[in-house]
């Protein structure tokens, strides 16, 4: 937990291009007095930080991530003020706005009274801006707004271009240089000579970010993956000069074409990297764009257009047809159908009314519809929703951290191999000096990394941002890590596999009339909100019996509750409460409960005084994706128990039609959480599949929480995994998504593995003695730029996941 005096700040990084570059931002983010915490995920860019806001501004971070040899990627906003005159306002609003943790830079434009912001909006939002410029006197008129990300990646992704324009020309001209026949150059220039004229500039072009970023890594006592480049194309191209102007080499050694060659293989590999990685987070940039810009409310009795940032709880909204609902809300006013697939995944348009709860970025479709808002900003379910994805696509499962471990060994071991191989090669073989040069340049560049680190936080990223496409919110990592390791699921039964709607289909009484029974029995049960108690007051209520007031109501955990009605004690529940209670059953009452029980039914108990007076049969009906939801989840060889409070006659009766066999019945809420403890203990890997609030004990004592139909409520604390929808079959869903995209983290891990561990001792000359083998500098660099290509693109076939055919 980020404590009182800690805050936490996302910052969004570019530059990055394996796990070596992550840990060295970590390392110095670290090195500052007040960050008590720092990790950053590759895949997404980002660096999530805790630090003293007394000590530290966001500034600081900024700061040593670019000390660190990257860069930082911050939002821009120009804000219309209005109120100011002269040079004083501007240094007033400059002053308030600096003030302001997160806001990077402020330049005021006075003539045209814009504002020109540049923040990071994890920490500070326009909101708070608003309301600082509004305290110092000035009025906030609105607000126009830029990405700066797309242009950042924009700007990157051309420039790289350009340098791979200018190397693959340069490379083409070099290469066929190597290959024209020897010949007379006027001024007595030399082939080498001419081919240094034409190589230099191209290769400072394109070898600059490389040797900058080496230089900035090895300042910070780090060594990555563009050290190891910088070595290897650098001794190539110094080995060049060398041999051109006769300084201890001759001019065999001519690597020119292969330097440029290097740094045009590794500038195409980031490229290429760079535009896949922009994929990965596709997900979250579509549930971004899914958010409204302005809303129509009502102010002093007018209709007014306002930023969405502006409207505040309490506002009443005007939604007409066609327009996306701005924020959350309950309607006041008009009926309508709102398509709401962007956040739940049903495609058909639900009916909405007064009292209707409305979600924001949803789409009113044929009515005008009134409603007040009651969640606006950070707080929408939309916002929940992108945050919670945001955190699971930056955590780290164990899997993650064993790689990141290996990587932190890798290029030590690869540098080591290196100068074994040249000193081998040399001293110990007697091979030519170019050969063993030429040995020690092709390591040093074909030696990947970045596959490595880039193996596991790209996967989860795409694999995320797919189950939040399909309502499937998985909340960390290791929520994907367990649930591919599943020997066991544990579904609750109501509002789980049925329906959670029990309707009323039996009355019997003894003594006394039925509809009188009923008005007794739902005046006490409208005290409750227990599915079985709204199913009696519904049944009352549809009959039009008008229902007593109740004194002295009492609830008895999971057995039954009791009250006073019209001066009589009423008592409702089960077997148990009246065996405690000493209430006597009759054997031929007895043999009717019994009926209903195998029926499937439940049997509601209820004594007057005292005395047993009659029975209430309730039955809830199953989701009609349960059974093939179940056989799914069996035929994948996994254990299914369903668990209820009810008696074990009805629960067997469910069983049955389900298939379950395993049933656990009569379980009170409060020992949910034991019997998964208690199936953990005999060696079982437990999902517990229920309501993500009646549930929570159960959920969070499984090794997979799984909240079905959480809805609006995503940000509940319990349950890894949160299903929008109320649908059993999203959690076959998510199992079948968590493994396959454990099976692609592994799948990437295996390659990028056996890429280093096969070409490394090529690129060393193994398999040189036996079959004359060697590989070239230039051919080692390409398969290097493939290598990371390759991972990334695997990552992202796991957008085309589908739970129907996979």
């Amino acid at each position: 937990m980020v404590g009182k005096e800690t805050k936490k700040a996302e910052i969004k990084v570019t530059g990055m291009t394996c796990a070596t570059c992550a840990t060295t931002i970590e390392k110095s983010l670290l090195n500052l007095d007040g960050v008590s915490k720092a990790e950053v995920n590759l895949a997404r860019e980002i660096a999530s930080v805790e630090y003293d806001p007394k000590i530290l501004k966001i500034n600081d971070l900024d700061s040593a991530v670019k000390d660190a040899g990257y860069d930082v990627i911050n939002e821009r906003a120009i804000l219309k003020v209005g109120g100011m005159t002269c040079v004083m306002c501007a240094n007033s609003i400059e002053s308030a706005l600096g003030r302001l943790d997160g806001v990077v830079e402020v330049n005021v434009n006075v003539s045209s009274e814009k504002v020109y912001v540049t923040f990071n909006p994890k920490v500070v939002s326009i909101s708070d801006m608003k309301k600082a410029i509004e305290e110092s006197g000035y009025q906030y008129l609105g607000v126009e707004g830029e990405a700066l990300e797309e242009l950042k990646l924009e700007e990157n992704q051309r420039n790289k271009k350009y340098r791979l324009i200018v190397g693959a020309v340069d490379s083409a001209i070099l290469m066929g240089l190597m290959y024209a026949p020897m010949m007379m150059l006027p001024y007595g220039i030399s082939m080498p000579f001419l081919m240094f004229l034409i190589a230099l500039p191209a290769f400072i072009y394109l070898s600059y970010p490389i040797f900058n970023a080496a230089y900035r890594s090895l300042k910070n006592r780090n060594l990555n993956m563009d050290v190891m480049y910088s070595m290897g194309i650098g001794v190539a191209f110094f080995s060049s000069i060398l041999g051109t102007f006769n300084i201890l080499l001759g001019s065999e050694f001519m690597f020119y074409e292969a330097a440029v060659m290097l740094a045009t293989f590794l500038t195409l590999g980031r490229f290429l990297e760079e535009r896949a990685k922009g994929k990965t987070s596709e997900s979250i940039k579509r549930l971004m764009g899914l958010q409204a810009k302005s809303a129509t409310i009502i102010r002093d009795g007018k209709e007014v257009e306002i930023s969405i940032e502006d409207v505040i709880v309490g506002d009443i909204v005007i939604v007409k047809p066609g327009e996306k609902i701005p924020v959350d809300g309950e309607i006041i006013s008009g009926q309508s159908y709102v398509d709401e697939s962007m956040i739940s995944g049903e495609p058909i348009p639900v009916f909405k009314e007064k009292g209707s709860k409305v979600i924001g970025a949803t789409i009113n479709k044929n009515s005008v519809l009134n409603f007040r808002a009651t969640k606006v900003g950070k707080d929408t379910v939309l916002s929940q929703i992108i945050k919670l994805v945001e955190e699971a696509q930056g955590s780290k499962p164990e899997i993650q951290k064993i790689a990141d471990k290996a990587v932190s060994y890798f290029i030590p071991t690869v540098l080591a191999i290196a100068a074994i191989s040249f000193v081998s090669w040399y001293y110990v073989f007697n091979s030519t000096f170019l050969f063993a040069i030429t040995s020690l340049i092709s390591i040093l560049v074909i030696a990947c990394p970045c596959a490595l680190g880039l193996a596991t936080p790209t996967a989860i990223t795409v694999g995320i941002g797919k189950g939040a496409d399909l309502g499937i919110l998985i909340k960390n990592g290791d929520a994907l890590q367990l649930s591919e390791k599943l020997t066991a699921v544990l579904f609750d039964k109501t509002g789980t596999l049925t329906k959670g709607k029990p309707d009323v289909t039996d009355i019997l009484t003894f003594g006394i009339d039925k509809d009188q029974f009923l008005k007794i029995t739902a005046s006490v049960e409208k005290n409750s909100d227990h599915p079985l108690a709204n199913a009696i007051v519904k049944s009352a209520e549809e009959k039009g019996i008008v229902l007593s007031g109740s004194k002295n109501f009492d609830t008895f955990g999971g057995k039954g509750v009791k009250a006073t009605v019209s001066g009589k004690e009423v008592i409702i529940g089960n077997r148990t409460l009246f065996n405690e209670k000493r209430i006597s059953i009759k054997n031929e009452i007895e043999q009717q409960i019994t009926k209903l029980e195998n029926e499937g039914k439940t049997a509601v108990l209820i004594s007057i005084d005292n005395k047993f007076s009659g029975i209430i049969g309730i039955a809830d009906t199953l989701k009609e994706t349960s059974k093939e939801s179940i056989k799914k989840l069996m035929e994948s060889r996994i254990k299914v128990y369903m668990i209820t409070g009810d008696n074990k006659r009805t629960a067997s009766a469910i069983g049955r039609v389900l298939s379950i066999k395993n049933i656990l019945a009569e379980v009170l809420p409060e020992d949910k959480a034991k019997e998964v403890k208690r199936l953990q203990n005999s060696g079982e890997i437990v999902a517990f599949v229920g309501d993500g609030i009646n549930d929570a004990p159960a959920l969070a004592q499984a090794d997979v929480g799984i909240a079905i139909g959480s809805g609006t409520d995503v940000a509940i604390e319990s349950g890894d995994i949160v299903l929008v929808k109320n649908d059993i079959k999203d959690v076959v869903s998510a199992i079948k998504l968590s493994k396959k995209v454990m099976q692609r983290i592994k799948q990437n891990l295996f390659w990028a593995f056996a890429y280093n561990t096969a070409l490394i001792p090529v690129a060393a000359g193994i398999l040189y003695p036996t079959f004359g083998i060697t590989l070239r500098p230039e051919f080692a660099g390409f398969a290097m730029a493939m290598s990371s290509v390759t991972v990334v693109t695997l990552s992202l076939m796991l957008k085309r996941f589908n739970p129907e055919k996979n």
